[in-house]
Order: C-alpha cells, then structure tokens, then sequence
C-alpha cells in the first residue's frame, strides 16, 4: 500500500485501517510491528517441588514468579525494540505463551506508533488497539504503560477428592468456588499493584483469560495503566481497575460515570448423580428440564449476590458490563 506523501520506509503494522484513521486523529502514525521473546526452561527440579505443592492445591507461588518473570522478560525486549525504532508507544501490546517440548517461550507482541505534530510524546506501551487508544485519549486517561496480574494454581489432590465426592449430590462444590474466586483476586490485586508502581491511578480495558501451563493453569489479567487527572486522590494507592472497552468507558464517562473496580464472582455447581439421571431420563422427552433450568439460575444468582456485596462494600452506585457464563 501506498499514500500520496513521500515514504521513506515501509512501514510494517499490526494495526488496521481503521486504527490507522483513528490514531491520525491523535496526532499518531503507524510504525513496525515490535516483538520480545524469552525462551524458558520448566526444569526437574521445578517441575517435582511444583508437583508436590499441587497435591495441595491453591496457588502455586513458585510457577506464578516464573512466569512472571518470563512475561517482564519478553516484555522489557519488546520495549527496547519500540525504542531502537525511535517508536513513541506500542499498542495492542500482548503477552503470549507457546510451548516447544519441556521449553517455554514468552511472547510480547505490539505495534509502534510514533507521535507527529502535537501529540504527547511521552513513551507509552497498552493493550488496547488503535481504535480502544483513542477513546482513552478522547475521554481525557493518559496511557502508561501495559500492565498484568497472574496466579498460577492448582486444583489439587485434596480438592479433586472433595469435589468428586459432592458431585455424587447436587449443589454448590465449594472448594472449587473458593479456588477460581480467590485465584481470580489475586491476579486482579497483582494487576492493579503493578499499575500502582507506575503512578497510575486506573486499569483499564482489562481481559481475564485461563491458560494451561504444565499440567497447572495461569489465571491471567492484562490491561493498561493509565492516568486521569479527575479521578480522586484515593485512586494513586488503590488504581481503579474496569474491564469496559474503552469505547464503553468512553460513552460512560459522557454520562457521568468513572470506574471504580472490577467486581468478580464465581460459583461451581454440580448437577450429581441422582439429578444426571434424572435428567437423561427427561431427554428423551420434549419439555423443561427444571431441575436443570432451578440449578443454573441459582448458580448465577449465587454469583450474582457475590458482586453485589462488593459493590455495596466499596460504596458504587451501580454495577455495569456485567458477563455470566
């Protein structure tokens, strides 16, 4: 592709036409594609001390701090490479993990973009695309940088026993509530503590995903640190964090509203053996399974109540983007 101005040098990006367009408007131009990798070993040692804390279940600190590392690691070479290109920030910052045998390699992936005319020229790195970037622009939060929380768990032994046991009954299996509840915490506490050490005072457009690592799994939020001048002062200690688009955020703020933190609840429920029967008997029918239909709706509003106590705790007025699955 070629434009009517003069080019100097092929530009290679991430970004889409749209994000091109929508960054222009900022005063951005697109710039290469910017890439950090670490290659890791799990290691015997590693791997039998993790095994023995997994009989346990919960969070398996060791694995947590390993990834973690991976992760700055490839991060810290991305941002270099932005730099050696004279790039002013790099958006749809990502943070991957690829497998190869007993190694694991971390991936940073972004686009850079560089700043013309009277755009801030403070480095910046999000994982927002062009087009998330400017609405955070436009709504007046100044990107810092791309910013993650991770917990690395296990289900354990001890859990697994339990939980099969009350599958054999219908209800709530608590102690797997309790793991994905205290896990995702935890990463949203890491996430919002990493925002905190670059002065930031919110996390925005956070993404939760769960990703298998070694016969474990990674709880894992990213987002991106940013900064508003409007927001009170109580939000330099404690970012607040919101897992709105910032298109969302964007049309929230022109109502009034400023986030205050991502609620989070979960609730695990087991339709047991006598219900499971039950229920296959009723297949072979046309009509409501309501014993099913009772279970999944109190399971959502088991979850539900969850968010609505902490949101009463922190005092918010309402409670907005809510996702069930």
């Amino acid at each position: 592709m070629t434009t009517f101005k003069d080019v100097s040098m092929t530009v290679t990006t991430g970004l889409s036409g749209n994000e091109i367009y929508c960054l222009a408007q900022k005063g951005f131009q697109p710039g290469n594609i910017v890439v950090g990798n670490s290659v890791h070993s799990l290691g015997i040692i590693g791997s039998i001390g993790s095994g023995l804390k997994a009989a346990l279940g919960g969070e398996i600190k060791q694995v947590t701090t390993l990834i973690e590392e991976g992760r700055e690691t490839a991060y810290r070479r991305m941002l270099q490479e932005a730099k050696d290109h004279g790039a002013t920030g790099i958006t749809g910052v990502s943070s991957e993990l690829i497998f190869h045998g007993s190694n694991v390699e971390f991936l940073s992936i972004g686009s850079a973009i560089h700043a013309s005319g009277q755009a801030p020229q403070e480095k910046f790195s999000t994982s927002d695309n062009g087009q998330q970037l400017y609405a955070q622009l436009d709504v007046g939060f100044k990107p810092i940088c791309f910013a993650f929380g991770n917990a690395a768990y296990s289900m354990g032994i001890g859990r697994g026993l339990m939980g099969g046991i009350k599958r054999l009954a219908r209800g709530e299996i608590k102690e797997y509530s309790n793991i994905f509840n205290q896990t995702r915490h935890l990463a949203l506490t890491r996430i919002v503590n990493h925002a905190a050490q670059f002065k930031a005072n919110a996390v925005l457009g956070i993404k939760t995903t769960i990703l298998p690592f070694g016969g474990l799994n990674e709880m894992l939020m990213i987002g991106t640190a940013s900064h508003h001048p409007g927001l009170p002062g109580e939000y330099s200690e404690m970012p607040a964090s919101s897992n709105l688009t910032n298109i969302e955020l964007w049309n929230m703020a022109r109502l009034g509203f400023t986030p205050m933190r991502l609620l989070l609840g979960t609730s695990v429920y087991s339709w047991g053996v006598v219900g499971g029967i039950t229920s296959t008997f009723k297949s072979f029918v046309r009509g409501e399974i309501n014993e099913l239909t009772k279970m999944i709706y109190d399971a959502r509003e088991n979850a539900i109540n969850i968010i609505n106590q902490e949101a009463s705790a922190i005092g918010a007025d309402d409670i907005v983007g809510v996702k069930t699955f």
